[in-house]
């Protein structure tokens, strides 16, 4: 029974009890009126009123009952506990920040071991479904997942407020002389998207936008309507977004343009699916998402309403049949896998820890992800590591790193 409702069902046992009196005809419980609460009395459904008070008899088996009632709602309401958070998964459904927990409330039993992440949305779909996989092994573990961007996952990490912060960038160095551990897990990639209702729309899919194009538009400002980023005149403004929040999407992508998230132009934005929705309700507007965040999940096309923007790679004014990449997911990340799309904007993601994995549960869950748990990483929309890295990683959760 959802949380309040023990509590409801006890307050409306009896209308007379002097919590409150029912309204005449109806089944709804209503408080006393100002006189009624004076006089402790109820207005019948016959229009007369009991104005015995609590002297009688029946006032102190009113006022027992009142005292009986209170007791019970409480009871049922300290017992009934808050609802279990849980976050389904897709920029449909994503807040901020998203968790997604499976932690058991107001259950008495032993305690119970746990895991918590935080950090880059890029990893956060993949996170998921290595919790629930994971949890079908391990029941007795609660494991707790936040998605808030990269920033927010090494911020937590190197705080010691989490177990692993997931970082969709490159670690920085001040970053690892602090201590952070970095993990390589997947790879995914950064894409361009427009509105599906561009007015330019056939000429961007046939001729796509060069890295200079962005650039102009991004970084140097040089660019400020669609016609001028095809080569022509016009004045149909560039409604550009970027994002709110610090995370690896837009250091990702700034990257790819030479620069640094805070280089980027546009109206910032929080979050992928905060990003992804503000490009779907503007015919004008242009962004960039991880890749789980432009496609759907169920249909690996491009979500409603968004088209991806292709790159004009070779810069030499069309979109040639081998950069025809964007069709579907599963086309994008083959072009990934093949180095076609390059890197950046695609990259490596990663679980970040704080020097050695000292607690058993958390070395034991992250051999799992670079283990079994990869079976997952293709299906999931990512592209799998080559052995090379998993055995790097491996390495450093066993404490072998560095001997030979």
């Amino acid at each position: 029974m959802p949380h309040g409702e023990n509590l409801r069902s006890a307050l409306a046992v009896e209308g007379s009890s002097g919590f409150g009196c029912r309204d005449p005809g109806t089944d709804n419980l209503r408080r006393p009126r100002r006189k009624e609460r004076e006089g402790n009395a109820c207005e019948g459904e016959d229009g007369m009123t009991d104005r015995s008070g609590l002297g009688g008899l029946a006032g102190r088996r009113a006022s027992m009952n009142k005292a009986r009632l209170i007791f019970l709602a409480l009871f049922l309401w300290s017992a009934s506990g808050p609802e279990p958070a849980f976050s389904k998964t897709g920029p449909e459904h994503c807040d901020s920040p998203v968790r997604a927990d499976f932690l058991l409330s107001g259950a008495a039993g032993p305690a119970r071991e746990s895991l918590s992440l935080s950090g880059a949305w890029a990893l956060y779909p993949l996170a998921i479904r290595w919790q629930e996989e994971f949890q079908k092994t391990h029941p007795g573990v609660n494991v707790d997942i936040q998605a808030g961007g990269a920033g927010k996952g090494i911020a937590d990490v190197l705080a010691g407020v989490v177990d692993i912060g997931m970082v969709s960038r490159e670690i920085q160095p001040i970053e690892i002389e602090k201590g952070a551990v970095a993990l390589a897990v997947a790879k995914d990639a950064v894409v361009v998207t427009i509105n599906a209702k561009n007015p330019f729309l056939a000429d961007i899919l046939r001729r796509g936008l060069g890295r200079e194009e962005f650039i102009g538009l991004w970084v140097k400002r040089s660019i400020g309507t669609w016609e001028g980023s095809l080569g022509k005149s016009g004045r149909t403004p560039v409604h550009l977004f970027t994002r709110s929040d610090a995370c690896g999407a837009a250091e990702t992508w700034a990257a790819y343009l030479g620069g640094h998230q805070e280089d980027l132009a546009g109206i910032g934005v929080y979050g992928d699916p905060g990003l992804a929705e503000a490009v779907r309700r503007d015919p004008l507007g242009i962004g960039f998402n991880n890749v789980n965040f432009a496609y759907d999940a169920k249909t690996l096309k491009p979500i409603a309403g968004i088209e991806i923007c292709p790159i004009d790679l070779d810069g030499n004014g069309t979109i040639d049949p081998a950069e025809k990449i964007y069709a579907t997911r599963d086309d994008l990340t083959r072009a990934i896998a093949a180095n076609v799309y390059p890197s950046p904007p695609a990259r490596q993601l990663y679980f970040v820890i704080k020097g050695k994995p000292g607690r058993p549960l958390l070395a034991e869950f992250l051999e799992w992800v670079l283990t079994d748990g990869q079976k997952f990483v293709a299906e999931m929309g990512y592209i799998s590591l080559g052995p090379d890295r998993i055995a790097s990683g491996l390495a450093v959760v066993r404490g072998e790193a560095g001997k030979k």
